[in-house]
């Protein structure tokens, strides 16, 4: 007898009028490409302030999404196999939009939150831990929903096998395109014009309203709609009011750049500049025109190490807010300085609040691109273009300080700002000391009181410490020259090893974060002292 065979397949019901037409179902997909990409960048620009925008940081940002895309995968293609209903799928969009809108508003707040947890739960990788739990509560369930979006449209697309693979590949085309599209908009245009806030709103909003439009022409789904809708509306309030560094009043400034979070803060006496939240002070500007008590003072010694300090040629790569630049030219009488800055806004906010003067050039590009198409010599290269663990890798390299030094004078002087100081024989610090000494003949460190700074000054010339003790006699004033003395006498001849960064191989990340964990571990030590004694409320105070 033959056996009659069952199907055990789910009847799907007809699609509504909206989807027959396949074409929306591919602008959905191209708009899902787009919008996860989109919140991607976003992802970093919002982590960036308080962990950096280093390689292990986009890491972190990338992994977490991938695992949300799988986990959405695998459950958008059971959940469309076993109940078909394009109901569900857009109705994941519909809250999928409503937590990227919140992003900017939660993901803040979950920071602190989760930095707060942290300051009592752990001794090691700080930033790792909460860069990874920030992700994982803030980014996860919302591309996980946006996950669900191509194997769910899959269902609705194929028709039969005949044409299954020119469906799946126009998807997929879709997919990819709205992707392009979504890197580039955040970057080039949405960020610097409008800020993060706003940009998760925008794609937020162009998902909202693809689960709208699909709603409201199926005539279903009234209640989830208005709902979602009123959310978004309460999103758009309150998302880009909240600063990054939220807690703080009375800024001068706060704003975004393609590269930077930047912050400008004011007191009676100076002027400063911070492109992170975690990790202090970039730049300072003493309004009176005297020493500023940071690294920049220590770095003067450079020009005192040449033969003539007051007619060197200068340039700096890092130029930032121009702090250094300006005290040059304010102590040495004829000292030509010039910058490389490669973030204009930056030198935009130079010229506004730190009195940067206009005839002082800086040309916004790379720092080693720029020496690339540069055919000048100086008598000064200024290095300071490394900031907590987002060091440029190529420029901290062998080939880079050979181009340094190629730039260099006859018994020119490069000066290094190296802002993570450590006592570990195997620091980051120490690997760039001894790839710099592979290049230079000459090497001397000396560490900033009351900081983690540490200058390196380097020269083929043996001399320069002879010239510096010279110099120093002339000049005439008494803050100076103090100061001079006493950098002078700390001055420690560099002991090379054999620890080379090479463009090919320098795990600057990973010798940083090192640093970073120690150096966060010192100032944590007060945070969990209180709690220790006052439990929470000795944290809140």
């Amino acid at each position: 007898m033959k056996k009659t065979s069952v199907s055990t397949k789910t009847e799907r019901k007809p699609l509504p009028k909206i989807l027959r037409n396949k074409w929306y179902l591919y602008i959905t997909e191209f708009f899902a490409g787009m919008s996860v990409m989109a919140v991607e960048l976003g992802a970093s620009r919002l982590l960036a302030p308080y962990f950096s925008s280093s390689q292990i940081v986009w890491t972190i940002i990338i992994g977490t999404i991938m695992i949300a895309m799988a986990l959405g995968n695998i459950y958008g293609g059971r959940s469309a196999d076993k109940n078909p209903d394009p109901d569900k799928l857009y109705g994941r969009i519909l809250i999928a939009s409503v937590w990227i809108a919140a992003v900017p508003f939660i993901g803040k707040l979950a920071i602190a939150g989760i930095a707060g947890l942290l300051v009592i739960t752990i001794n090691t990788n700080f930033l790792i831990w909460a860069a990874f739990l920030t992700c994982m509560i803030v980014f996860v369930y919302p591309l996980f929903l946006l996950g669900t979006v191509t194997p769910s449209l899959v269902k609705y697309t194929v028709d039969s096998l005949d044409d299954s693979g020119k469906t799946v590949g126009t998807l997929g085309a879709a997919n990819t395109i709205g992707s392009i599209i979504g890197t580039f908009v955040p970057t080039f245009i949405s960020i610097p014009a409008v800020g993060t806030a706003v940009t998760f709103l925008i794609f937020a909003g162009i998902m909202l309203v693809i689960g709208l439009i699909y709603f409201i022409s199926s005539k279903s789904g009234a209640v989830k709609t208005g709902i979602a809708a009123a959310l978004f509306i309460v999103c758009c309030f309150t998302s880009p009011i909240m600063g990054f560094a939220f807690w703080e009043k009375g800024l001068a400034y706060e704003g975004e750049s393609v590269y930077n979070y930047l912050q400008v803060s004011e007191d009676d006496s100076s002027v400063y500049l911070s492109t992170n939240v975690l990790f202090g002070v970039q730049s300072v500007y003493v309004k009176s025109g005297e020493l500023s008590g940071m690294y920049y003072d220590y770095a003067m010694a450079a020009p005192l190490m040449t033969a003539s300090p007051d007619n060197a040629d200068m340039l700096i790569l890092g130029m930032g807010t121009g702090t250094y630049a300006k005290q040059c030219t304010n102590y040495f009488s004829n000292i030509t300085a010039e910058g490389v800055e490669i973030d204009d806004k930056i030198t935009d906010l130079a010229h506004k609040y730190f009195d940067l003067p206009e005839n002082i050039k800086v040309t916004t590009y790379d720092g080693r691109a720029f020496l690339n198409g540069c055919d000048k010599k100086y008598d000064i290269i200024m290095v300071d273009a490394y900031q907590d663990i987002t060091i440029p890798f190529q420029m901290s390299s062998k080939e880079f300080f050979t181009l340094v030094k190629k730039h260099l004078k006859d018994n020119g002087v490069m000066v290094v700002n190296m802002n993570m100081r450590s006592e570990s024989a195997d620091g980051i610090n120490s690997w760039l000391a001894d790839t710099i000494s592979s290049v230079f003949g000459n090497v001397y460190t000396v560490d900033v009181e009351t900081s983690t700074n540490r200058e390196l000054f380097a020269s083929d010339n043996a001399n320069i410490t002879e010239l510096l003790d010279k110099n120093i006699a002339s000049l005439t004033n008494n803050d100076l020259h103090n100061l001079m003395k006493y950098v002078s006498t700390s001055l420690v001849k560099y002991d090379a090893g054999d620890r080379i960064l090479t463009d090919d191989k320098a795990p600057v990340e990973l010798l940083g974060m090192k640093v970073i964990d120690d150096i966060i571990q010192e100032e944590l030590v007060y945070y969990k002292k209180a709690f220790a004694e006052k439990g929470i409320k000795g944290l809140l105070e």
